[in-house]
C-alpha cells in the first residue's frame, strides 16, 4: 500500500509525527509458502511466522551500472556492480522466494547526491522547477516498491527544498526521529512508519521501521539547515520512540539508521552526539530487535550485539554502498499467550554483481540516462597534456595543483576590493578520486567533474602560519609511519588509522616535507613561504571547501577562524567554468612540486 501523503501532512502539521500504515498485502492461500518456509506453520504444529526485511544504503544516486565520470560501465577490482536496477533483479527474486506479502523493503538514507545522474536532477533540469520531472531515484525506488526509507546527511547537500520535492514524489514515507524542526522542537519528516504482516494464523504481525539520520548534518551542510532544523543524538531519540512503537502494538522494532556502527566520530568534540552510534543504540536502547546501517560505507553482513539492560542480542547488517549488496534481515516470530514474539533474527548480503538489471528499471529511466550521458560530454576546454590522479595521495601531481589553483583564483577575485585582498591566498584540497584524469586534448564536463565528486562549496578563512602549521601536522597522520631503511610499498603508505583519502589535505602555496619516519605531531620540516621560513604570526587566507570549514574531519582552527567570504556553487561547477573560460588547460601555469615524502631528510621518491 503506497504511504498516505494526505494522512502524513495532516498527522505532521498536527502532531509532529506520524505513523505510517503501510503493509504487504496477503497473497491467496493458493500461493502461501509452504511449511517450513516464510509464513509457515512449525512441524510441531505451533504458530509460527517468518519474513524478511531487504534493506540497502548510501545509493548515492545509483540506478544504473554505470559510471558517468568514466562513461562507462562501472567496475572495480573485486567487479562490484552498483545500481538500483540490479537491486532490484535481487529483490524480485527474494519476493518470489519468501512470498511478496512475507517481505519489506527499506533503506538507510544517501539516496540523491552522488552520480552525475542525481547531480542533473537536482541542479541542470531540477526537480523543484515548475513542471519539473520527478528524480530519477524516486522513480526507480517507487517502482521496486520501497516501504520506507532513513535519510541520510547527503540529502541536505542541495537544500531543503529538493529534499522536500524528492520526498513528495516517492510513494514511501523518508524518516527522520532526530531531523527536529529548530524552532518547535517537533519532527520535521515522520519519525518512524507502522507496517502489518498478514500471517495465516490470525493477527497481523505489526513492524515499525524507526528512522535515524546522522547529527553531524547540523555540520557539514550548516548553510541549508542552520536556524531551521536541529538533530540530536540517535540513542537519545530512540530510546523516546522505541517504547511509543512498542506500546502502539509493534511486534517487531527496526532501525534504520545513517549511522555507523564503530561509535567514533569525523569532527570531535564539536557537537555532543556521536556519528557512527548505531552499535551503541544498540546496546542502550532496549525493545530493538534489528538495525540496518548505512553512512559508513562498509560492508557488514552480520553483527550482534547484546542490550546491556535485556540481554538480548541485537542484529545489525550494513550492505555495501551504491547497490553493490542487499541485506536480509530474516525473522522468525511464534503466538505465545495472544502476542506475536521474536525467536530468532539472522542477516546476511546478497551480491548485485551475480544478477542481472531489470529491464523494468532500465527502461524506466533510459531517457533520463542518455540526456545525463550526453550532458556530461559536452567539451568544455582542451588540455596540453594528460593529468592522472593515481600517485596523488604520495606525490604533489598537477592534477590536485589544478582543483587548488582554480579555488585560489576564486578567492582572489572574490575579495579584490576588500579590506582582506593584501593577504596571500593558500588552497587546501584532497585526492577525492584515485582515479581521476584530464586527457590530452579535448576535456568534458565528466572530466572536470570527476576530480570533483562531492558537493562541497568554496569558503574563505582567516588562519595564522601557526595554525597553518598545526593544520599540516593533523593533516599528514594519514601516512603509516616508515622508518629509514624500511621498504617503502607505496600502496600501504597511506590511510593510517582508517583516515580516508579525502581527509589527506595537501595545502597550495606552501612548501614543505613530510617525515614520516616521525611520529604524528612532528613530521612537517622546511615550512616555508615564498622561498622564507613560515612566519608563525603572519595571516593568510585559507581556500577551503565547506565540509572541512564546518568541521568535517576535525582539522583544527579552519571551523572557529573567521570567515571572509563563501560561495554557494559547487566546487565542481567553478572548476567547469574555470575550464571554460580558459578555454586551454597548460600545467606549466599551476603546477609544482611543493611538497614531498621524506625520511630523514632524503625524498621518500
Amino acid at each position: 500500500m503506497a504511504f498516505d501523503r494526505r494522512t502524513f501532512l495532516g498527522t505532521t502539521a498536527a502532531t509532529g509525527a506520524v505513523v505510517a500504515l503501510t503493509g504487504a498485502t496477503s497473497t491467496p492461500a493458493a500461493a502461501a509458502p509452504s511449511a517450513g518456509s516464510a509464513g509457515s506453520a512449525g512441524s510441531a504444529g505451533g504458530r509460527t511466522y517468518s519474513f524478511t526485511v531487504m534493506g540497502t544504503t548510501d545509493l548515492h544516486g545509483n540506478v544504473f551500472n554505470w559510471d558517468y565520470f568514466t562513461d562507462k560501465e562501472f567496475d572495480d577490482k573485486a567487479h562490484n556492480d552498483v545500481g538500483l536496477a540490479k537491486i532490484s533483479t535481487l529483490v524480485e527474486q527474494v519476493r518470489a522466494e519468501k512470498g511478496r506479502c512475507n517481505t519489506l523493503l527499506i533503506d538507510a538514507g544517501d539516496t540523491i547526491q552522488g552520480t552525475q545522474l542525481s547531480y542533473y536532477y537536482a541542479k541542470v533540469d531540477p526537480i523543484t522547477a515548475r513542471r519539473g520531472p520527478v528524480h530519477p531515484m524516486a522513480q526507480a525506488m517507487n517502482a521496486i516498491g520501497y516501504d520506507a526509507a532513513a535519510l541520510g546527511n547527503h540529502e541536505f547537500n542541495y537544500g531543503i527544498p529538493v529534499l522536500r520535492k524528492f520526498e513528495e514524489q516517492c510513494d514511501f514515507p523518508l524518516l527522520g526521529a532526530n531531523a527536529l524542526d529548530a524552532k518547535t522542537l517537533r519532527p520535521a519528516f515522520a519519525p518512524y512508519s507502522m507496517h502489518r504482516l498478514r500471517t495465516p494464523h490470525g493477527r497481523d504481525v505489526k513492524v515499525a521501521v524507526l528512522g535515524l539520520t546522522n547529527p553531524g548534518i547540523a555540520i557539514w551542510d550548516k548553510a541549508n539547515v542552520q536556524g531551521k532544523m536541529t538533530f540530536p543524538g540517535l540513542e537519545e531519540q530512540a530510546a523516546k520512540y522505541v517504547p511509543r512503537l512498542r506500546s502502539m502494538g509493534a511486534d517487531v522494532v527496526i532501525v534504520s539508521a545513517h549511522s555507523g556502527s564503530s561509535g567514533t566520530s569525523s569532527y570531535g568534540d564539536q557537537l555532543p552526539y556521536i556519528e557512527n552510534a548505531a552499535g551503541l543504540v544498540a546496546e542502550q536502547v532496549p525493545g530493538i530487535d534489528a538495525i540496518l546501517v548505512g553512512h559508513a560505507h562498509t560492508e557488514i553482513p552480520e553483527y550482534r550485539v547484546k542490550n546491556k539492560a535485556t540481554g538480548k542480542d541485537v542484529v545489525l547488517s550494513e550492505p555495501l554502498k551504491w547497490g553493490q549488496r542487499l541485506t536480509l534481515f530474516d525473522f522468525e516470530l511464534s503466538w505465545s499467550r495472544g502476542r506475536w514474539s521474536v525467536e530468532k533474527v539472522a542477516a546476511k548480503v546478497l551480491n548485485s554483481n551475480t544478477v542481472a538489471e531489470d529491464p523494468k528499471i532500465v527502461g524506466l529511466l533510459e531517457d533520463e540516462h542518455r540526456k545525463v550521458v550526453a550532458y556530461v560530454n559536452q567539451v568544455i576546454g582542451t588540455s596540453t597534456q594528460a593529468m592522472s590522479s593515481a600517485e596523488g595521495p604520495v606525490k604533489d601531481v598537477p592534477i590536485i595543483d589544478l582543483i587548488n589553483h582554480v579555488q585560489a583564483e576564486t578567492v582572489k577575485a572574490a575579495l579584490a576590493g576588500t579590506e582582506w585582498a593584501a593577504l596571500p591566498v593558500l588552497s587546501q584540497a584532497s585526492c577525492f578520486s584515485r582515479t581521476a584524469a584530464i586527457p590530452a586534448g579535448q576535456v568534458t564536463i565528466r572530466d572536470a567533474a570527476g576530480l570533483y565528486p562531492f558537493e562541497n562549496t568554496l569558503e574563505a578563512r582567516l588562519l595564522t602560519g601557526a595554525q597553518l602549521k598545526d593544520y599540516l601536522e593533523y593533516s599528514v597522520k594519514y601516512f603509516v609511519r616508515t622508518a629509514p631503511g624500511e621498504v617503502v610499498d607505496p600502496a600501504k603508505l597511506t590511510n593510517a588509522d582508517g583516515t580516508p583519502d579525502y581527509n589527506y589535505d595537501a595545502v597550495y602555496g606552501l612548501s614543505y616535507d613530510i617525515d614520516i619516519a616521525q611520529p604524528v605531531g612532528s613530521r612537517i620540516a622546511g615550512l616555508s613561504f615564498q622561498g622564507k621560513p613560515l612566519d608563525p604570526a603572519a595571516r593568510f587566507v585559507l581556500a577551503v571547501n565547506n565540509y572541512r570549514a564546518s568541521g568535517g574531519g576535525n582539522f583544527p582552527h579552519v571551523p572557529g577562524a573567521k570567515q571572509l567570504w563563501a560561495n554557494s556553487d559547487e566546487i565542481r561547477n567553478t572548476i567547469i567554468t574555470w575550464v571554460k573560460a580558459k578555454g586551454a588547460v597548460d600545467p606549466a601555469q599551476f603546477a609544482s612540486v611543493d611538497w614531498r615524502l621524506t625520511r630523514a631528510g632524503t625524498p621518500v621518491f
